[in-house]
């Protein structure tokens, strides 16, 4: 017996249900794809980007890493995003984190966890250039902290991207939205204004 079975049932469950409403929807979903958006986020599975956005499938480009990190020596997330502006020619380019965030807290933390701290060296240094600010507040609201500080720094981390400095010099509309959400309440948060164009030095 497959122990997976109720996985199945539910996606033909739910496939039916999506042919029922629009009974060309998978045919026309096949042929291509047109998303707006771009959504970099945290892998917890508390934050499906499509469920808490209210998109269809389609309509979002998806990548989700610990703690929704931008790096320069990640050719995962850039093979992603110059496929999204490159390719889908999105428009937008929202970097979600989440409060209470395992991977923050965890780079916060004075102990080794295994190969996560080499992933999580940059909210590291980030906390470190911080810590005066950290360090007033208490254990959970720090890392709150530093989960806004840490969508902020990879929002900047997209803009100064060749991909981004490149489309933007070609005349691309794309913008750049920092963005947080709440597990206990459901509800997402604008932490700051969109990018809109390159950044200068001082972000």
């Amino acid at each position: 017996m497959d122990v997976l079975k109720h996985l199945l049932d539910n996606n033909r469950a739910w496939a039916d249900s999506i042919s029922a409403q629009d009974p060309d929807f998978f045919k026309k979903l096949s042929t291509q794809q047109n998303p707006e958006y771009l959504w970099i986020g945290c892998s917890d599975s508390r934050v499906p980007a499509n469920q808490i956005t209210g998109l269809a499938p389609g309509e979002v480009f998806v990548h989700r890493n610990v703690a929704n990190i931008v790096a320069e020596t990640d050719f995962n997330v850039l093979a992603v995003l110059q496929y999204a502006v490159d390719v889908l020619k999105v428009q937008h380019i929202i970097v979600c984190g989440h409060y209470g965030c395992g991977g923050v807290r965890a780079a916060l933390e004075n102990f080794r966890h295994g190969m996560i701290d080499n992933w999580l060296a940059g909210v590291r240094s980030l906390a470190r250039k911080h810590q005066e600010e950290l360090a007033a507040l208490d254990s959970d609201a720090a890392v709150d902290r530093l989960c806004e500080l840490n969508v902020l720094s990879q929002a900047a981390h997209v803009a100064r991207t060749t991909i981004l400095e490149d489309a933007w010099e070609r005349g691309q509309e794309i913008k750049i939205h920092s963005w947080i959400y709440r597990l206990n309440t459901g509800l997402i948060t604008t932490l700051a204004p969109s990018i809109k164009g390159p950044l200068d030095n001082s972000h």
